[in-house]
C-alpha cells in the first residue's frame, strides 16, 4: 500500500457524553475522519471512553442493587462494553460517510486487550474517578471489597481505579494486518481492556489505561507516519489559561521535555498527550505528532494550524 499511516486519538468532544450526544457527535467526527482518509491516509483510530465507561459502571452497579441475582460487572467488562458500543457508532457513521463519497474502504472495530504489570505503582495509588456519587455507607461497602474511594465535599464519594502503564497490545497483529491491507481500524478504545498475563490466561484488571498513552504506543507499534491527537483546543499552549497564554505551533522532543520540566502542561489533560508524543517519536524518529482540535484537523495536516512535534 502507498498510503501513509495515521493513528488518530479522539477525545471526549468527538463522542459526546451520553448515548444521544454520541450518536450526533460521531456524524461530525466521521466527516473529519473521512476527510483525512480521502487525503491519502490509512487510519487506525483510538478513542476516549471516560463518560461511557462511567455510565456503564453506574448502570451495572444499580442493576445489582435492584436485582440481587445479578453480579456487579468488573471494570474490565465495563471497558469491553464501552469499546463495543463506541466502536459500533464510529464505524457505522464513518462507513456511511465514506460510501457517500463513493469510497468502499472497510471499517472495523477490534476489541483490544492491553497487558499491564500487576505491580505497577498506579495500583497502590489509584487516581481515575469512575461511576456514580455514593453515600458514606456505600463508600464503606466499596472499601470493604478492597476498592478505593475518594470524597468530593458536597457531592459524595466516588470510586477511583488505577491507571497503569500499558505493556503490550494483545491484538496488535490483527490490527497491523488490517492496517497493512489499507483498511480503517478502530482499536484500543478507552486505552484498551487492561489485563494481567497469567501463564496462558489473561485476567481482567480493575483499572483503566490512559487513552493518549495507548495512542502513542499504538502508533509506535504500527510504525505510523503521523500520530494525530484531537482534543478540545486548537493548539498546545504555554502559560495555558493565563493572560500571557501563547500558542506553541512547533516543538521538538527536547523542547517538549523542557516544557514538561517547567510544569507547562496540566497533569490530567495536556501532559499525557505530550508524553504519548515523546514515546512515539522515540520509536519512530522520522514520524510526527499533531495536536489540534477536530475543527482544525485538516489545516493542521497542511501545516496551517495545530501544534506539530518532531524528534
Amino acid at each position: 500500500m502507498n498510503q501513509k499511516k495515521a493513528v488518530i486519538s479522539l477525545g471526549h468532544k468527538a463522542l459526546g457524553y451520553t448515548t444521544l450526544e454520541q450518536r450526533d457527535a460521531v456524524q461530525k467526527t466521521a466527516k473529519v475522519l473521512a476527510d483525512i482518509a480521502e487525503s491519502g491516509f490509512q487510519l487506525t483510530i483510538t478513542h476516549s471512553n471516560g463518560p461511557q465507561v462511567s455510565m456503564i459502571h453506574k448502570a451495572m452497579t444499580e442493576l445489582r442493587r435492584v436485582y440481587i441475582d445479578y453480579t456487579p460487572a468488573p471494570m474490565c467488562v465495563c471497558s469491553a462494553m464501552s469499546q463495543g458500543y463506541v466502536g459500533y457508532d464510529i464505524q457505522n457513521a464513518l462507513r456511511s460517510e465514506l460510501l457517500g463519497r463513493s469510497l468502499s474502504t472497510p471499517v472495523s472495530t477490534i476489541l483490544t486487550q492491553v497487558t499491564v504489570d500487576p505491580y505497577d505503582e498506579a495500583f497502590y495509588a489509584p487516581t481515575k474517578k469512575i461511576g456514580r456519587y455514593m453515600s458514606k455507607e456505600d463508600a464503606d461497602t466499596e472499601v470493604g471489597k478492597g476498592n478505593y474511594v475518594t470524597e468530593e465535599p458536597g457531592k459524595g464519594f466516588l470510586r477511583v481505579v488505577a491507571a497503569p502503564k500499558p505493556i503490550d497490545i494483545v491484538e496488535i497483529e490483527s490490527i497491523r494486518t488490517l492496517a497493512d491491507a489499507g483498511q480503517i481500524v478502530i482499536a484500543c478504545g478507552g486505552g484498551g481492556i487492561p489485563v494481567i498475563e497469567q501463564n496462558r490466561h489473561l485476567q481482567g484488571a480493575s483499572a483503566v489505561i490512559e487513552k493518549d498513552t495507548i495512542a502513542g504506543k499504538l502508533a509506535a507499534d504500527l510504525s505510523a507516519d503521523v500520530l494525530i491527537i484531537l482534543t478540545s483546543v486548537p493548539e498546545v499552549y504555554k502559560n495555558f489559561g493565563k493572560e500571557n497564554q501563547e500558542a506553541i505551533r512547533q516543538m521538538n522532543a527536547s523542547e517538549a521535555k523542557d516544557y514538561i520540566r517547567a510544569g507547562e502542561f496540566e497533569a490530567t489533560s495536556m501532559l499525557p498527550k505530550i508524553e504519548a508524543a515523546l514515546e512515539f517519536l522515540e520509536k519512530k524518529p522520522d514520524g510526527q505528532v499533531i495536536i489540534t482540535s477536530m475543527e482544525e484537523a485538516m489545516d493542521a495536516l497542511k501545516g496551517k494550524a495545530g501544534t506539530k512535534i518532531t524528534a
